[in-house]
């Protein structure tokens, strides 16, 4: 993969111009973007900044975290509070993503998206309000282990790291989920997987593949 050097703004109006190129799948009125990373690639940071540039097009956007979407601790913990084909496979509660945030963005759906269900901090709900996106409007999910679960992305991006960037950068109290990443690059190859890969080894000079679609 060829990658080119760029600065993270020009990176985001790229991104916002190309998630506005995009038509939603399936025929609803509400696009769908997915920012995929790892913690230590800082996901969240991107998908903001895109949300940023994609309101000043005009555009309605909601930013969810799927930290907000995490299963109760007493399921996360079953087989210990470190393993990580837990975290791959049970950390986060997909079907609530679907039931809460996807489904009501189908076509014909309310557009009404819960923004999120659990606080891992208090392990409790959440119980925030639900929000309406209007016909329109832009959806950005971020969070690690995105792709290869079937969510219904009009646009994916890939915040990468190389095994050694990931190992340096994730806390040291975090560096038991790194198996769970190399199995996700075994299992899901996500740059070949996402519309857009992003290398971020070097947070301060990133790069990707350019805008070939």
């Amino acid at each position: 993969m060829r990658l080119e050097a760029i600065t993270w703004e020009r990176l985001t109006e790229a991104l916002a111009e190309r998630a506005l190129d995009e038509r939603p799948r399936g025929g609803g009125p509400w696009l769908r973007v997915g920012v995929d990373g790892a913690p230590a690639a800082r996901p969240g940071e991107l998908a903001h900044s895109l949300a940023e540039a994609l309101r000043l097009r005009g555009r309605s956007v909601l930013v969810l975290s799927t930290e907000g979407f995490l299963r109760p601790a007493s399921l996360r913990y079953e087989f210990g509070r470190e393993d990580p084909d837990t975290y791959f496979d049970g950390w986060f509660d997909t079907a609530a993503l679907w039931r809460e945030v996807f489904d009501p963005l189908e076509a014909g759906g309310s557009g009404r998206v819960l923004p999120d269900l659990w606080d891992p901090v208090t392990d409790r709900a959440t119980r925030s309000a639900y929000e309406v996106l209007p016909e329109g409007g832009v959806l950005v999910v971020h969070g690690p282990l995105l792709l290869g679960r079937w969510f219904p992305f009009d646009l994916t991006v890939h915040v990468r790291l190389s095994p050694g960037a990931l190992r340096r950068r994730t806390e040291e109290g975090a560096r038991w989920t790194l198996s769970a990443f190399e199995r996700y690059e075994e299992e899901v190859r996500p740059a070949e997987a996402a519309d857009v890969v992003v290398r971020a080894d070097d947070p301060r000079h990133p790069a990707w593949q350019g805008p070939a679609r």
